[in-house]
């Protein structure tokens, strides 16, 4: 199954991902915790932006985390290392064949990976099948449609949706979040929920600007300004004028927003399967 990563995998990239996962902890996290002697799975960790969190929220709790990229578990090992962390294990391997015994884990956990895959119903249906009848998920995405800013700006929106358009091409949808409650619910999960969690930027949080703002949304569109050009979606000086128009959104008088969605929920237990069939 093609996941194709279409930020690409450069240590810009890297650098993009800890920002953002340190500039949003609070906001995505803080409600995540696993029971003591919990095993957790989180598949797609890519560089362990945000297994760091995960396993501080949760110190009690193992967690397995995994990636296709063989650079980046490596990275991911090494951040978990760095900041002393005993409960966590990182592996490369392919989510869609798991080298595990089917119902293993606890919980399964996955942030910003559905995003990227073409069959994203397909894809829980076969993480399913890891965790234990009655246990839980947890997923986490975000939506570039929620993305609105003052000064507004036509060039900045279609920079973004040059972003949209090729993560599309790549067979991904950057505009997932929205789609998290019937995703869910078609794979099979139960008891299922959704939270909008809004990021909202102005002046007087210094910290979003920099942090959220310029190095995580802004810097991932410019990112892609080389392969928006090529593919022939934007002009070059129009795609400039619309990252710059982002980083107007970023000076005194600006303001910035946007939502992540968080979606939670369980396996069937055995009970609620035999009722089923």
């Amino acid at each position: 199954m093609n996941n194709a990563y279409v930020h690409g995998y450069a240590p810009r990239e890297s650098a993009r991902l800890q920002d953002q996962a340190s500039t949003l902890v609070g906001l995505l996290h803080w409600d995540t915790c696993f029971a003591p002697g919990s095993l957790v799975l989180e598949a797609g960790c890519g560089v362990g932006a945000q297994t760091v969190p995960l396993a501080k929220n949760s110190p009690q709790a193992m967690v397995i985390a995994l990636d296709l990229s063989s650079a980046s578990a490596r990275k991911a090992s090494r951040r978990a290392a760095e900041e002393g962390l005993n409960n966590v294990r990182v592996l490369q391997a392919d989510i869609f064949h798991l080298p595990f015994r089917e119902g293993l884990f606890d919980h399964l956990f996955i942030c910003f990976v559905l995003e990227h895959l073409p069959r994203p119903v397909e894809a829980l249906r076969i993480l399913m099948q890891f965790i234990r009848p009655g246990g839980s998920i947890t997923v986490i995405e975000g939506d570039h449609g929620s993305a609105y800013f003052h000064p507004d700006s036509a060039a900045a929106r279609r920079a973004i949706d040059c972003q949209v358009q090729l993560q599309k091409r790549a067979g991904g949808n950057a505009m997932i979040g929205r789609e998290l409650y019937p995703l869910l619910r078609a794979a099979g999960f139960s008891e299922v929920s959704v939270s909008p969690r809004m990021v909202y930027v102005d002046s007087s949080r210094p910290e979003l600007v920099e942090g959220f703002t310029k190095k995580t949304f802004t810097a991932m569109i410019e990112g892609v300004g080389p392969a928006a050009v090529n593919a022939g979606l934007i002009e070059r000086s129009d795609f400039e004028q619309g990252v710059g128009d982002l980083y107007r959104a970023a000076e005194d008088d600006g303001v910035f927003c946007y939502t992540f969605f968080k979606g939670q929920g369980k396996k069937k237990g055995p009970d609620k399967l035999e009722k089923r069939s």
